[in-house]
């Protein structure tokens, strides 16, 4: 035999022991994984089953303990209120059952009109010209817009912009005054509206995403790393079922040592872990900031809205009184 065939049959040889003795350490620890994870298990289903004495169990820390009580009633409290504040991503929250609305010839008729009575109102002021869309508007679906829809539907139908009747005739008829309310009303509707998409387009961006990234990252993450510290736990609590199975000596005594020691290493480095996570969710400020600026934005509307409302009231009582007063002239 050449020492070419020597050389390449020795090489032949040693690659097939090396593929045995991977094959080998390979098999060795896929039955070690097995066998730890048959053990954990097995704790689990002891614990359900409530078989395991107290001592079979590792306490955790009393801290640990008292942190998984307040990030659960934290995230209780966020997922409580998060459910409902959520109703502002609906822009028709409040007008759930809309009337068939025509919103085709009508709306830009209506869009127009508002406009146009909106640019008369600022005549004179400092405010800056409004003028009327070039296309169809998007016809907002809250309750605010469609009452605004429907008051302006009706002053139109009742004439209130006809130079047909002249200011004094207009003024004696109850009719032309039910037009003149319901076009102010109708305006001031529409800025009511505004103001409430106003509201919920700040509550989506200052309050929604802050708390939905807390809730999806912050709370999430501590929630995720008591897993791993329970999953810990449940290794602990196993190697040390395995070691009290080798009390009698011998070199599997000295391995289930090694599994406890390094299973308590796990146990306290992911206590630690989430313990950090679990304070930086409770002392983290910005849901409360968050909080802050949902209850700005409810109070911007609110109080937008009661301003326009009491300008209109005034408005509104005066002319029926008039109307009033025309009802009995007419009758005397």
């Amino acid at each position: 035999m050449s020492w070419k065939q020597a050389f390449t049959s020795t090489l032949g040889s040693l690659g097939q022991n090396v593929q045995h003795g991977v094959a080998s350490i390979n098999l060795s620890e896929q039955t070690d994984k097995l066998s730890k994870s048959f053990a954990t298990l097995s704790q689990t289903a002891r614990e359900r089953l409530g078989t395991l004495e107290q001592d079979d169990v590792t306490e955790l820390p009393e801290e640990y303990k008292d942190l998984e009580r307040r990030v659960d009633a934290l995230r209780n409290a966020h997922a409580s209120l998060l459910r409902i504040v959520k109703t502002y991503e609906s822009e028709a929250y409040d007008y759930p059952i809309q009337v068939n609305e025509s919103l085709n010839e009508t709306a830009t008729t209506i869009s127009h009109t508002l406009t146009t009575w909106a640019s008369a109102a600022t005549k004179g002021t400092n405010l800056p010209p409004i003028e009327a869309p070039a296309k169809t508007p998007v016809q907002h679906k809250t309750l605010a817009h469609a009452l605004s829809r429907a008051a302006t539907s009706g002053a139109l139908e009742l004439g209130t912009t006809s130079s047909a009747a002249s200011d004094k005739d207009s003024d004696s008829n109850v009719n032309a005054m039910m037009g003149k309310v319901l076009k102010s009303y109708a305006m001031v509707q529409a800025q009511v509206g505004d103001a409430r998409l106003a509201q919920d387009a700040a509550i989506k961006k200052n309050f929604l995403q802050v708390w939905q990234q807390t809730m999806a990252q912050d709370i999430q993450a501590a929630v995720k790393s008591r897993q791993v510290v329970r999953t810990a736990r449940l290794a602990l609590d196993a190697a040390r079922m395995t070691l009290k199975s080798h009390s009698t000596g011998g070199p599997k005594l000295e391995q289930a040592n090694l599994e406890v020691e390094h299973a308590e290493e796990k146990l306290v480095s992911a206590t630690e872990e989430a313990i950090g996570l679990m304070k930086r969710v409770l002392d983290d400020p910005e849901p409360i900031q968050a909080l802050s600026e949902l209850i700005k934005a409810q109070h911007a509307y609110h109080l937008a809205a009661s301003e326009q409302l009491q300008g209109l009231l005034g408005e509104v009582e005066d002319t029926a009184v008039a109307a009033q007063s025309a009802f009995r002239k007419s009758r005397s």
